[in-house]
């Protein structure tokens, strides 16, 4: 397996919000300007481009804002989209076919979660699904009583969901997800194969995963994203896992860019 180069600096590409998140960095490994005293150079076939999203409003979003302790109620557990979150994803759609990055993606890496599900699927998924069509619908109709019609595979890169890009393990019902065979139901056309138990055993009600062990976590990711044959990747993600993850690097970079990448 290849280790993600130490040395390699990650920046932000573009910001896109609306008003607020899913947030959209673009990051790419090739020749970074004002990372230091030097630039540095990767020869081309040894790099990737990385669209990493962080998902849409979740339910548990809108009430965690009022009050914090509303990340430990269990009605919130794997909480979906709220309508906020599918204009959000609706926007971003827009963006990313306006920009032609619909057209270069190879892939769509997403977290097992209800609301990255969603957000995956919606905005790099293909148009709306009938009955009839010769492909699985990347979404049934009405996931999370959106109210949102299946969606289609048809000219859409694969999907797969990956459980070391999710969010802070344990303790939160949010961040707990469904077993795999209902996601397999929703989610016709993502591939689960990676996902080793239908139940969710690394999430535990009395145990929170420190930032040290999240952010390990992620380089676990980066690094297997690594060994992938694809060249520009999207990720879809928590900001959590954002955070801790893209902090672990940039250290060799100007304090300015690697405060841009840890923050929120």
């Amino acid at each position: 397996m290849y280790d993600l180069p130490v040395s390699v600096c990650f920046f932000p590409f573009s910001v896109i919000k609306s008003p607020s998140p899913p947030l959209l960095f673009s990051l790419f490994v090739a020749l970074v300007m004002d990372s230091g005293p030097d630039p540095s150079l990767y020869p081309l076939h040894r790099c990737k481009t990385i669209h990493v999203v962080r998902h849409a409003q979740g339910l548990h979003n809108v009430e965690g804002e009022k009050n914090y302790k509303a990340y430990l109620n269990p009605e919130y557990l794997d909480a979906p989209l709220t309508q906020l979150g599918w204009q959000q994803v609706n926007y971003l759609r827009k963006h990313v076919h306006a920009s032609g990055l619909s057209k270069r993606v190879e892939l769509v890496v997403t977290s097992p979660l209800l609301r990255t599900l969603q957000t995956a699927v919606g905005v790099f998924g293909g148009e709306g699904f009938t009955d009839g069509m010769n492909a699985l619908p990347l979404m049934v109709a009405n996931v999370g009583n959106s109210g949102r019609e299946a969606i289609s595979s048809l000219n859409s890169p694969p999907f797969i969901a990956v459980e070391d890009c999710r969010e802070h393990f344990g303790v939160h019902p949010c961040d707990k997800r469904h077993n795999v065979s209902e996601y397999q139901f929703l989610f016709p056309a993502v591939d689960f194969s990676l996902i080793e138990t239908d139940e969710d055993v690394l999430w535990k009600a009395d145990v929170r995963e420190t930032t040290e062990e999240l952010a390990a976590r992620g380089l676990k990711f980066l690094n297997w994203l690594w060994t992938r044959k694809e060249k520009e990747i999207a990720i879809v993600t928590h900001s959590g896992f954002l955070v801790h993850t893209l902090r672990a690097f940039g250290n060799d970079c100007h304090p300015l860019v690697k405060k841009e990448m840890g923050t929120r």
